[in-house]
């Protein structure tokens, strides 16, 4: 076969011959590499709040805190407090998202005037991955030991996803961003599933396996810091040393304007709380870019609190048993694998914002469906569930590639720390609006319904703002739609 091998690029065919494909530019597989490396370590990481938070370690480590109360006492005892028992895992969560609010920024800067983004994320990876793993140390009435490794592991797990979220501007361009970070976040997702299938399958036939069930859970919680580490580590492996990017033109001459040496370094000027102290003073500067991240505080709380009350609202107000919760949070997993991919879609077709828009319109409705449910009815339960996973995945991910839009070069993993902060940092504020809503009516219904206050107020915000000019402010390319 005759063959022409002086053209760029690869060998080509001289004409009549077979031709052979063109190899890509070397930078293009690079960046392939990279973008399958991040949606690898998504696949593994994504096990934490799945297998961890949203399924096992709750009840388990609750009756961990029971075991240690002991017979007939309601109450365990920390730092001379005594609390009950019932409480000690919902007192670790709050006790978790003020850590990572106080720390989380902080990383980031530290990532982002370094240049090491992926050692820190290596480092993070591994502190989560460890406590993980040493979940199933946790016996009898070791509570204590079961709310430190919490917090050691909840920490390594959100510092590491903010680092990682910080790779999202050099992976892709302006106009590519919604459809990268929806299949990272689908990708996530559907690793996620897969794990909890297999350790709902376990927990299920614990009695045949020769597992009792609290050692099964504890097989459940070990399982997903083997996940991560397998799966994290390889995707790892493929990202750069850091998340630095060029800065624009526009991004360069606000900056020199601002300040002459800025230009020519990154933004270190200044440690821990002075810089971080610097940088919510530039995002205050920017109006609608701190807009936007009070939207996204607003209806993000919303989600959360969803997610975290629905297995209670359907327990205890509809009386679906708890094999029909965890069902249910599984098909919510899978659904939202290809609710993200669909909602990027969406986006590309018809505007990013006003996709999330239309999204937090469906979880309104949601929520009145939800008030309506009939007691006991489960296929309504799970046709809920189906439903809140075709909106979950798109709002956060689309969410995620509109905030990167907003970050200055260089910055990306500090304004994650803020992201971060503001998805997890006020974590109270829903469950305080639920609790005090059953505290003063006594209905679980009217509480679920008081949240549709969250995605109001996120609409409106995210209507006032101005996303061309949060972008363009700095310093960032406009994408043709937004």
């Amino acid at each position: 076969m005759p063959i022409d091998d002086t053209a760029e690029g690869g060998l080509v065919a001289v004409p009549g011959a077979l031709a052979l494909a063109p190899e890509p530019p070397a930078a293009d597989v690079a960046q392939q590499s990279r973008r399958r490396g991040w949606y690898r370590y998504a696949w593994g990481a994504h096990a934490f709040p799945t297998t961890v938070t949203a399924v096992f370690l709750g009840p388990y480590l609750t009756d961990v805190a029971q075991n240690a109360a002991g017979a007939g006492h309601d109450y365990v005892h920390l730092a001379g407090v005594s609390i009950r028992a019932e409480s000690f895992y919902p007192f670790a969560v709050t006790a978790a998202a003020l850590l990572q609010a106080a720390v989380l920024p902080l990383v980031g800067a530290a990532a982002d005037r370094s240049g090491r983004t992926r050692t820190f994320l290596t480092a993070a990876m591994l502190l989560g991955v460890t406590a993980t793993l040493l979940f199933y140390t946790v016996t009898g009435g070791a509570y204590l030991w079961g709310g430190a490794l919490f917090l050691a592991a909840s920490l390594g797990y959100s510092t590491a996803n903010v680092l990682a979220n910080g790779y999202l501007p050099t992976l892709a361009d302006p106009d590519e961003r919604d459809a990268i970070s929806s299949k990272g976040w689908a990708i996530g997702y559907l690793g996620g599933a897969v794990l909890l299938a297999v350790n709902l399958a376990v927990y299920t036939a614990h009695g045949p396996l020769g597992l009792s069930k609290s050692h099964a859970a504890r097989v459940a919680l070990a399982s997903a810091g083997l996940w991560w580490l397998v799966f994290g580590t390889a995707g790892v492996r493929r990202l750069t040393a850091g998340t630095s990017r060029p800065a624009s033109a526009r991004s360069r001459a606000s900056q020199s304007a601002a300040s002459p040496s800025a230009v020519s370094r990154r933004p270190d000027s200044g440690t821990g709380y002075r810089q971080l102290g610097r940088t919510l003073a530039a995002l205050a500067r920017n109006r609608n870019a701190l807009l936007f991240l009070l939207a996204y505080m607003a209806y993000n709380e919303g989600v959360q609190t969803v997610i975290s009350f629905a297995s209670t609202y359907g327990n205890k107000e509809l009386g679906l048993g708890q094999s029909i919760m965890a069902s249910a949070i599984l098909l919510v997993q899978f659904v939202a694998f290809g609710g993200a991919l669909w909602m990027g879609r969406l986006a590309a077709r018809h505007g990013t914002r006003r996709t999330i828009a239309g999204s937090l319109t469906v979880w309104i409705a949601l929520l009145v469906a939800a008030y309506f449910m009939t007691k006991g009815a489960a296929w309504q339960f799970y046709l809920l569930g189906c439903a809140i996973g075709l909106v979950l995945g798109g709002t956060q991910a689309l969410s995620r590639s509109l905030f990167a839009q907003i970050i200055p070069a260089g910055q990306e993993s500090e304004y994650f720390g803020l992201y971060e902060v503001s998805q997890n940092g006020v974590a109270w504020i829903g469950s305080l609006t639920v609790a005090l809503a059953i505290q003063f009516t006594g209905s679980y219904r009217k509480a679920i319904i008081s949240l549709v206050l969250f995605f109001v107020l996120g609409l409106v915000l995210l209507a006032r703002t101005n996303l061309r000019a949060a972008i363009g402010g700095a310093g960032n390319p406009v994408p043709e739609r937004l």
